[in-house]
């Protein structure tokens, strides 16, 4: 059965040629010009996945995520601004799964809905599978501990913050300590083989990676830069 898309967005020109993407690739997409209006609605009958914009008149998408999450937990990447830093880090803090700078690539939302989709269908799938059994393993790497199950990071035990795409590139690095992996191969990892992404979108992500863990170890080394070959993890 396709997975059904809500995007909230005032602008409407971004909730119509999303849509249309959206639709092309197989999906179903319901859209919604205002928070309120999408609180209602998502609140009776939850979507797959929700894409909100930040910046709304009545209530903008932190609202609109705080309220969700009260009663539901569809997974929910944010549209944000370039400057919007701040409004990133306590989006995410509050529950989205991921974000993307406006103007963005549609191809590359699509991207992230599907990496967000596959893990969360994984561990859905995880969960019936082992019924009372153990939960999937937690990760240890020296001084990292990555939980798959819920989503969950820390370094010398103080709480990270990633995105689905950032925690599965991590994961991938993680996996095989002084390994390198390339940038296709964290590609692999974090997106469908069908959707392009270029080697600057994975810089990015290990920019942001690297950044979020100095706010809790300012000597954060974990991540190494081989160039011309890729990235590998070093737990020592």
């Amino acid at each position: 059965m396709a997975a059904t898309i809500a995007l909230v967005d005032d602008d409407r020109n971004i909730l119509t040629s999303v849509s249309i993407a959206l639709q092309t690739e197989g999906f179903v997409t319901r859209v919604y010009s205002d928070g309120e209006a999408a609180l209602k609605a998502l609140t009776e009958n939850p979507a797959d996945l929700a894409v909100l914009d930040i910046k709304m008149p009545k209530m903008d998408g932190l609202e609109l995520l705080r309220r969700l999450r009260e009663k539901v937990a569809t997974p929910v990447i944010f549209l944000t601004s370039k400057d919007d830093e701040l409004d990133e880090a306590l989006g995410l803090a509050m529950g989205a799964d991921d974000y993307i700078s406006k103007p963005f690539s549609q191809r590359l939302l699509i991207a992230r809905i599907r990496a967000i989709l596959r893990r969360t269908e994984a561990v859905s799938a995880t969960a019936e599978a082992e019924g009372e059994q153990e939960p999937q393993p937690v990760l240890d790497r020296g001084r990292l501990s990555m939980d798959p199950a819920r989503h969950k990071v820390t370094w010398k035990g103080d709480n990270v913050t990633l995105t689905v795409t950032e925690f599965l590139i991590l994961e991938t690095l993680a996996q095989r300590p002084g390994i390198v992996k390339t940038r296709n191969q964290l590609m692999d990892a974090a997106y469908q083989d069908d959707i392009y992404v270029d080697d600057r979108t994975i810089d990015s992500h290990i920019k942001r990676v690297r950044r979020k863990f100095r706010q809790v170890d300012s000597d954060f080394d974990a991540i190494e830069t081989l160039y011309g070959a890729g990235y590998r993890f070093s737990d020592e």
